[in-house]
């Protein structure tokens, strides 16, 4: 057999496998859970497993992941906070104190009303550093509600879009739309960049298309030279309804159009699928499937269109919105789909 430092890297394809990893990244695992849809369920959790899927963000601070993570899970939230309808615990001790589905948001609106990281930590046994962090969000959702869409600075936007907020999310705290938030991070030059994820940290050379966006840096960190190419929509978390058949007609999709010569992007972000293993795409962006992050990929590599129709509702559901944005997709034009 071969030992460690003879294998390479196929990831990096600069180091062999003995090398100690080099992260500036964050990653955010968090389960899919659909408890309300059965019966009888105690939604208390403990050690015995009750999710049905899982998703995982990238980022390059934690509340950046976090907030990624929450939207991806596709539960109708657009992070821990303005949501169009957020989670409201009439008894927030109780909520604080039994770990459920929905603790995560009882934190957050126990951090809106006055109460210390000390008391939340000593009702959850949540460690510290992870409160801490939650409301640095909080924070800057109060911050941005003291402004308007018309005065808001480039400084504040900025913040708010590195710790994870969306333009959803912040249109609902400005009460304006969407595309006004969009408008204004272009004007103002915000744009999320793409990076690596290359286990080095940018200490050697890297030739990997495992990507994520962030807002955290300040140059792309990738090719863009892609002729000829198509983006995949997938699946995004399994759940009760959607499950690996998306993923399947996904990955053959992708491998057709390989065949047929084309460049294929996939912008997925459930670490259980084979659609977000690196090599079977050309490019391969672990993000959120939404509007916002699915034009941002759009305007980058600026491909033949984009192909909804494989993985599911998830993708399906944003036809429409995608053909507005002036996004061509591959198939059934969103005008004909009811």
């Amino acid at each position: 057999g071969y030992v460690l430092h003879e294998l390479p890297n196929s990831i990096t394809k600069s180091t062999k496998a003995f090398f100690e990893p080099a992260l500036d990244y964050v990653v955010v695992k968090m389960p899919r859970w659909d408890l309300k849809k059965f019966r009888m369920v105690k939604r208390k959790l403990g050690s015995s497993m009750k999710s049905v899927g899982e998703v995982m963000s990238i980022g390059r601070k934690f509340e950046e992941a976090l907030q990624k993570a929450l939207r991806m899970l596709d539960i109708g939230v657009n992070g821990i906070t303005a949501n169009q309808n957020d989670i409201i615990f009439d008894d927030l001790e109780s909520a604080l104190k039994e770990p459920t589905e929905e603790r995560i948001f009882a934190v957050a609106q126990a951090l809106k009303s006055g109460y210390s990281i000390d008391h939340i930590h000593n009702l959850t046994h949540i460690n510290k550093w992870f409160l801490h962090k939650i409301n640095n969000i909080i924070n800057t959702e109060k911050r941005i509600k003291e402004v308007f869409i018309k005065t808001i600075d480039k400084d504040l936007l900025k913040s708010a879009k590195q710790l994870g907020f969306s333009d959803k999310q912040i249109a609902l705290i400005l009460k304006c739309s969407e595309d006004e938030v969009y408008k204004l991070r272009y004007k103002y030059e915000i744009k999320p960049k793409v990076q690596h994820i290359d286990t080095l940290a940018a200490e050697f050379p890297a030739k990997t298309n495992y990507l994520y966006l962030t807002y955290s840096c300040d140059d792309d960190d990738f090719d863009f030279n892609y002729n000829k190419s198509v983006v995949i929509l997938g699946s995004g978390p399994y759940r009760i309804g959607s499950s690996v058949e998306f993923d399947w007609c996904c990955v053959i999709t992708g491998q057709t159009l390989r065949k047929e010569g084309y460049k294929t992007v996939m912008i997925n972000c459930n670490p259980e699928t084979v659609s977000t293993d690196y090599d079977e795409s050309d490019a391969l962006f672990f993000e959120e499937i939404t509007l916002e992050t699915v034009r941002e990929i759009y305007n980058k590599i600026h491909p033949l269109g984009v192909v909804i129709s494989m993985g599911g509702q998830t993708p399906n559901n944003l036809a429409v919105k995608l053909y507005e944005a002036g996004i061509y997709i591959l198939g059934t034009s969103p005008k004909d789909i009811d």
